[in-house]
């Protein structure tokens, strides 16, 4: 049983995922807004957050950001607009997936258990080098220079995942399908803002990265520098 915090505005909405997710195994606590979730975080553990962007008080963005500040609890942004610009928000502030709603309680369900699944180290032996760059996959750290990352568990997933296949060019859809495990059409954007926010902590400059190229109209390779 996953215990999920689910925060979400809207009493009605809250009430019926909070009944569909309980009757498929999943303990849910409700927040009606950022305040109450991120006091509910202090007081109990939880699997999963499911937030709500568009809320009163501190907004869904906001309360991401302050959570990733000091956890890495995996985070499903609830969104009613499926605007682009939305979506990458969402994952710059350190969300891990999004869901458009209305949303089908069984696909809410499959993308819990799927960030669940990525937030579980996969026992890999391996240490792998990129000049300074040091990726333990065994116990799932990344250092530089010595210091420890802080990566989300799905940049994580795609650093790991990039790495195994250093020289190789990985497509979105493949991306997708081995990191987040699905392929929806359009979701090549959660791809994109993902490798975005790993530059950004991976790449000594990552405005010219040298760890992790874009190969044009395909995806994403890494290389040795």
């Amino acid at each position: 049983m996953s215990a999920l915090l689910l925060v979400e505005d809207d009493p009605c909405v809250a009430e019926a995922l909070r009944l569909a997710l309980t009757s498929l195994g999943h303990q849910v606590e409700l927040a009606p807004d950022g305040h109450a979730g991120l006091a509910a975080l202090a007081r109990g553990r939880f699997d999963v957050m499911l937030l709500d962007v568009m809320m009163p008080g501190i907004g869904g963005f906001e309360t991401a950001r302050r959570v990733r500040a000091g956890s890495l609890l995996p985070i499903i942004m609830l969104t009613a607009r499926s605007d682009p610009i939305d979506i990458v928000a969402g994952l710059e502030c350190g969300a891990d997936d999004y869901v458009t709603k209305p949303v089908e309680p069984r696909v809410l369900d499959a993308r819990i258990k799927a960030v669940l699944r990525r937030a579980v180290p996969t026992g890999r032996e391996a240490a792998l080098s990129f000049g300074d760059l040091v990726l333990d996959t065994a116990a799932m750290t990344v250092m530089r220079e010595g210091e420890p990352l802080a990566l989300t568990p799905t940049e994580l997933r795609l650093l790991v995942e990039l790495a195994e296949h250093a020289g190789q060019v990985l497509s979105r859809h493949q991306l997708l399908q081995r990191v987040w495990g699905y392929g929806y059409a359009g979701d090549s954007r959660l791809v994109d803002a993902v490798v975005q926010r790993l530059r950004a902590k991976v790449e000594p400059t990552p405005s010219r990265p040298t760890l992790i190229h874009t190969v044009r109209g395909i995806g994403y390779r890494l290389d040795r520098p």
